[in-house]
């Protein structure tokens, strides 16, 4: 019996890893990937972050670069094989959990690994799970090859012709970048084109340092503006979106409402030629593995700053789970340190009353 398992072995499970060894818990972080880092590893080969090193720093270890360098993918999973190692943290690999079930004074974790048994749980598995892409793509013609961001690599593995890339977020964008750098290839963008692009650096300081200084990361989700601006779409960063969109190769087409064979339908035009489709549409949520959990309408948990409401069950890595900062690489750890203060003052509740 353990006093916590984490799941997930990214960036908030090894923040909240940190927390935990300080309060001398006996814990094990379990992740279905075969490496750490995986999750970052497989996205696309020219990732990069728009944040730069000085912001990405886990607690007790400050990533390894340069001020205002921004990392590449490769050397953000390095970054979290050297801080497991660095903190002996806990961690076994290749064991997915399937079901979480709350049974009286612990929790029973289970799955093709077998059966764990834990008086705590933090969950941080982050909010990428089903990646998501419109029921009509299934009636498609399968010689219209079809991706999704989240298994995209490089412009290699589509065919030779033409390309739609939809999705109008950071991912979307570079990706389309990135496709139609070949000018021969004819490129389609599905998606709005009326989104806000902020620069990686203004007035020679990076965005994330006017963040840091106007706050801009520490609004809280339940404060007015934290409420508007977790309903408001997201900016772009550090893409060029005009330059890109006024390619003489890229034709904005507005958003995709339809397809059946290999015709594509969407709102200014209708595309019968279409060789490859990659879908930057995002993800959908699923906790629906841990038994008795109470959602939100979007599929989240309900919680307050992760702390859910089954007694010992806690959460990490979500967006907005505080503040606009607490999915981020360098905001995490304040997440991490408010539930080991909570976790702490409740051992300290238990201990009075035994």
């Amino acid at each position: 019996m353990l006093d916590f398992i984490v799941v997930g072995a990214a960036q908030a499970g090894l923040a909240m890893s940190y927390y935990l060894q300080e309060l001398k818990m006996d814990f094990l972080v379990v992740d279905k990937e075969s490496e750490i880092g995986a999750s970052w590893l497989n996205r696309w080969d020219s990732l990069k972050l728009f944040t730069p090193s000085e912001f990405n720093n886990l607690p007790g270890m400050d990533f390894p670069a340069e001020k205002g360098y921004y990392p590449t993918k490769t050397e953000v999973a390095q970054y979290f094989k050297s801080y497991a190692n660095k903190f002996e943290i806990p961690i076994q690999l290749n064991t997915f959990i399937e079901h979480i079930s709350h049974e009286g004074d612990h929790f029973e974790l289970s799955g093709p690994n077998g059966k764990f048994l834990s008086r705590n749980v933090v969950v941080a598995t982050g909010p990428f799970h089903i990646p998501y892409t419109p029921p009509f793509s299934k009636k498609i013609d399968r010689e219209v090859f079809q991706i999704h961001s989240n298994y995209y690599k490089n412009p290699d593995q589509l065919q030779e012709g033409a390309t739609m890339v939809v999705g109008a977020g950071d991912s979307g964008f570079q990706i389309l970048d990135e496709v139609s750098a070949e000018q021969e290839r004819e490129v389609y963008f599905s998606g709005t084109t009326d989104v806000r692009v902020l620069p990686q650096e203004l007035l020679g300081k990076t965005l994330w340092w006017w963040f840091t200084k106007t706050g801009f990361l520490s609004f809280s989700r339940n404060s007015w503006l934290g409420r508007k601006l977790s309903k408001s779409r997201q900016p772009v960063i550090g893409t060029d979106v005009k330059e890109i969109l006024a390619r003489p190769n890229v034709e904005p087409v507005g958003k995709t409402k339809n397809a059946e064979g290999n015709m594509v339908l969407t709102e200014k035009k209708k595309l019968s030629e279409l060789r490859n489709i990659v879908w930057a549409t995002g993800y959908r949520p699923n906790f629906e593995w841990i038994e008795g959990l109470e959602l939100t309408k979007d599929g989240y948990p309900k919680h307050e700053r992760g702390v859910s409401s089954i007694d010992g069950l806690y959460f990490i890595g979500l967006p907005w789970l505080h503040t606009r900062g607490s999915a981020t690489l360098g905001g995490i750890k304040k997440d991490a340190e408010y539930l080991s203060n909570f976790i702490q003052r409740e051992a300290d509740k238990s201990k009075e009353n035994s």
